[in-house]
């Protein structure tokens, strides 16, 4: 995930994996920006993480997912760090145990889930591995519920059931352009419906760490994604050699997609989910954040993807779920 989709809704849901957490007001507060609507922020953070994916698809055909996966979260610590120094905002004072499963949470759910999304990015394109990733809440939800006892009603299941009917109908879909220009369809699937369950797996377990916790977002953000590197790190030490005769001559051209893609899918859009949650309802800001799908839609038009009345339908319907999800 988007790292920064799983950061803000660990901190805060009604039922989910994240989503009310004081800390997210807190950081509101410091950024000062109370001018700014809630909806517009989280719109444009669904903006962003769309705007990125697609970079990370097409860095995804030249450089390993370990290797773009390990260098974003070492952008993203290395911001966040920094935000956090300027806000004069210390470490709380929290039990080890907390801590240890916001680590744990972050190296199945960043570590793992991240880097199978980068593998779905760079075999689905971004237009299909976005849509997979409205999977996530659903998921989230249903382990919340089996794992932690969070409550789900009637409307939350036909919100669970209405986006997993988008997201099948979508799939299902075949045009020209998905058959000759994107490689195996089930091995990407693979790796969707992998990266969504690890990063579901990873948010309930954020979200039973930070439950009673005073640990603010942002720092628990910085855990997750110090867990998450340290796995990939072990991943890239594991698979040097290969990973080394893979790897493109590094031009500024690479060096600053990748940045960019960093700085606005991660750091911005974590930012602007903070302010989000603020200053909105939860269930809208959500649903907002949700809406990466159908940012994308006109961005893959521009690299030649074919999309058709039935896709954008099925966008439409995988998003109406979330909304029902969060405000059953």
């Amino acid at each position: 995930m988007n790292c920064g989709f799983f950061v803000g809704w660990c901190s805060g849901l009604k039922l989910r994996a994240n989503q009310p957490d004081q800390g997210l007001a807190n950081y509101g507060d410091m950024v000062q920006l109370t001018a700014v609507q809630g909806e517009l922020a989280a719109l444009g953070g669904a903006l962003l993480w769309a705007i990125a994916s697609v970079i990370y698809g097409r860095m995804g055909q030249r450089i390993p997912a370990l290797v773009l996966n390990f260098s974003k979260g070492a952008i993203a610590i290395t911001l966040i760090l920094l935000t956090l120094i300027l806000g004069r905002s210390p470490l709380p004072d929290v039990a080890p145990s907390v801590v240890w499963l916001l680590a744990l949470s972050g190296m199945i759910g960043i570590g793992l889930g991240d880097t199978a999304y980068l593998n779905a990015l760079r075999t689905l394109g971004a237009r299909r591995a976005l849509l997979l990733e409205t999977l996530a809440p659903p998921l989230s939800a249903i382990l919340a519920w089996g794992t932690l006892g969070e409550t789900l009603t009637l409307g939350s299941w036909a919100g669970i059931a209405l986006t997993l009917l988008g997201v099948a109908w979508v799939i299902s879909e075949r045009t020209p352009t998905i058959e000759t220009a994107i490689a195996p369809l089930k091995q990407g699937l693979l790796w969707g419906l992998l990266a969504e369950f690890a990063q579901a797996t990873g948010a309930v377990m954020s979200r039973a760490a930070l439950v009673d916790s005073a640990m603010p977002p942002l720092w628990s953000t910085v855990i997750r994604l110090g867990g998450g590197e340290v796995i990939v790190l072990l991943l890239l030490l594991g698979r040097r050699a290969q990973i080394r005769n893979t790897l493109p001559t590094l031009t500024r051209r690479i060096g600053a997609a990748i940045v960019i893609a960093a700085v606005g899918g991660t750091y911005l859009a974590i930012w602007l989910q903070q302010i989000a949650l603020k200053y909105t309802a939860t269930g809208t800001a959500q649903t907002l954040l949700a809406t990466s799908p159908l940012f994308v839609l006109p961005l893959a038009a521009l690299w030649g993807e074919t999309i058709t009345p039935r896709s954008v339908l099925g966008v439409g319907i995988a998003i109406a779920g979330i909304a029902l999800l969060f405000q059953a």
